[in-house]
C-alpha cells in the first residue's frame, strides 16, 4: 500500500483526470573520485559533471533522473544535456508521465538521436510511473529476482603491484570480480603484469578482466591477450571496432566483454553474430534510459551473454535505477552491477544503498526509493516550465 503522501499525491489530478508534468529542473554537480581513474588514451575521471533532472507534476510527485557522461569517453557530454531539454521540454511539459514507453516515442520523432540526454528523462518517467503505483521500480521492469546484487570493483590504471594491493583490499571486503584498466602509459609489458599481478593477489576463482574502453590499436590488444592467454583472465574492449576486437579474441582464445561498442540492440546482435559477445556492458545512457536498457537486456537468452547492468559514471540517482534493472534481471545473465556513487563525493540521496560484502541490494521505497538531498543541490541551474 502507497503511504500517506503518495496516497495523497494520487488523489490530487489535473482537470483532465491524467497526471501531468508541469516542471523541468536541472543541476549540474561535480563529482570528484576517491582515486583518480586513469584509463587508456588519456582518459581519466577525476572530477566529472553530473546532470541531475528533477520532472515535477501536478500531483506534488516528482521523478528524478541523472546522467554523468565522461570526458573523451562517449558521443555525449554534460553539457549538452540542457540544450537538448530545452529542445525537447515542449513535448514533455504537460504530457502524462505514466508509462513512460509513449512519451520517450514522441521524444524520439521529435528529436532522434541524443540516447544520452533522454537518459534521465527516461529514469525519471519510470521513478513517477512507480511512485504513482506505490512500487519499487524493480517491481515494473520484472519483479525482483534476487535479494543482492554482484558487484565489480574498477581498479584504476596505475603501477601493478599497487593494482595488486587494491584488488586484494577490495577481495577482503567481499569482491569476487575486478576489472583492471589498461593502457594508460601505452605499455604492453606492464599491461601483462597488471593482470598477472592482480590475478595472483585474488588467487582462483574470482573473475579479472582487464578493460582498455577502446584505448589499443589490434597490435597492442594482441599482444598482452596472447601474453596472458594461459591465465584465468577476460579481455574487456580493446579496440574501438568490433572487427580488431573479433581479431584480438581469436588470436588469443580469451572470452571478451564489449562495452563502449555496444549502445543498442543492433550492435548487440552483430557482436553475437561475431563470436566475441561473451559479456556486455548494458549501460543506461549508452542505450537511452531505462526503456530501451531493458528491451536489450531481454535479449539475454537469445544472445547466450552475461551482463553488467551499470551506467558511465554517476551517483546516487542513476545508481539506484541501475540496481532497480539489474535486481529485476534473470541472474543467469547477471554478471555484475556497480555502485558508481561509491566511488565518488558527494552523494547525492543520504538514504541510497552502499555495498556490503561485496554486494548491494535496490532500494526498496516506491520509484528509485531514494531521496535527492536538495540543500546539497542548491538551486536550480534551469528551469522549464
Amino acid at each position: 500500500m502507497p503511504d500517506a503522501s503518495t496516497h495523497a499525491a494520487l488523489t490530487q489530478r489535473s482537470p483532465t483526470g491524467e497526471m501531468r508534468i508541469k516542471r523541468l529542473r536541472l543541476w549540474h554537480v561535480p563529482l570528484t573520485s576517491h582515486a583518480t581513474y586513469h584509463m587508456a588514451a588519456g582518459k581519466t575521471c577525476a572530477t566529472v559533471d553530473t546532470v541531475v533532472l528533477a520532472v515535477d507534476t501536478d500531483t506534488g510527485l516528482t521523478g528524478w533522473g541523472e546522467v554523468c557522461p565522461i570526458p573523451h569517453y562517449l558521443p555525449a557530454y554534460a553539457k549538452g544535456v540542457a540544450p537538448a531539454l530545452a529542445e525537447m521540454a515542449p513535448v514533455i511539459l504537460g504530457a502524462d508521465p505514466i508509462g513512460p514507453e509513449a512519451l520517450m516515442a514522441r521524444l524520439d520523432a521529435h528529436l532522434p538521436g541524443h540516447a544520452y540526454a533522454k537518459s534521465p528523462i527516461d529514469i525519471a518517467l519510470w521513478d513517477l510511473t512507480a511512485q504513482a503505483a506505490g512500487l519499487p521500480l524493480y517491481a515494473l521492469l520484472g519483479g525482483r529476482r534476487q535479494a543482492d546484487l554482484p558487484l565489480y570493483h574498477s581498479i584504476t590504471c596505475i603501477a601493478p603491484d599497487e593494482m595488486a594491493r587494491i584488488a586484494k583490499d577490495a577481495q577482503a571486503q567481499g569482491i569476487a570480480q575486478f576489472q583492471a584498466k589498461l593502457g594508460a602509459d601505452d605499455d604492453w609489458q606492464a599491461d601483462v603484469e597488471r593482470l598477472r599481478k592482480v590475478r595472483e593477489a585474488v588467487g582462483p576463482g574470482p573473475l579479472v578482466y582487464g578493460d582498455w574502453n577502446c584505448g589499443a590499436d589490434r597490435l597492442t590488444a594482441t599482444r598482452v591477450a596472447r601474453a596472458v592467454r594461459h591465465l584465468d583472465v577476460m579481455i574487456e574492449q580493446p579496440c574501438p571496432t568490433l572487427d580488431d576486437c573479433a581479431a584480438v579474441r581469436a588470436a588469443s582464445g580469451l572470452p571478451m566483454k564489449l562495452d563502449e561498442l555496444v549502445h543498442d540492440t543492433a550492435t548487440l546482435l552483430e557482436a553475437q553474430r561475431m563470436g566475441i559477445l561473451d559479456a556486455y556492458a548494458l549501460k543506461l545512457s549508452k542505450f537511452g534510459g531505462l526503456t530501451p536498457a531493458r528491451q536489450a537486456r531481454d535479449l539475454a537468452p537469445y544472445l547466450g551473454a552475461k551482463m553488467c547492468v551499470e551506467c558511465t559514471w554517476g551517483s546516487d540517482i542513476v545508481t539506484a535505477a541501475g540496481l532497480h534493472l539489474a535486481a529485476a534481471t534473470d541472474p543467469h545473465y547477471l554478471l555484475n552491477t556497480c555502485d558508481l556513487s561509491g566511488y565518488v563525493a558527494p552523494r547525492l540521496a543520504p538514504d541510497a544503498p552502499t555495498r556490503k560484502n561485496g554486494r548491494i541490494a535496490p532500494p526498496g521505497g516506491p520509484g528509485l526509493g531514494i531521496t535527492p538531498d536538495l540543500d546539497l543541490l542548491g538551486p536550480p541551474h534551469e528551469i522549464y516550465d
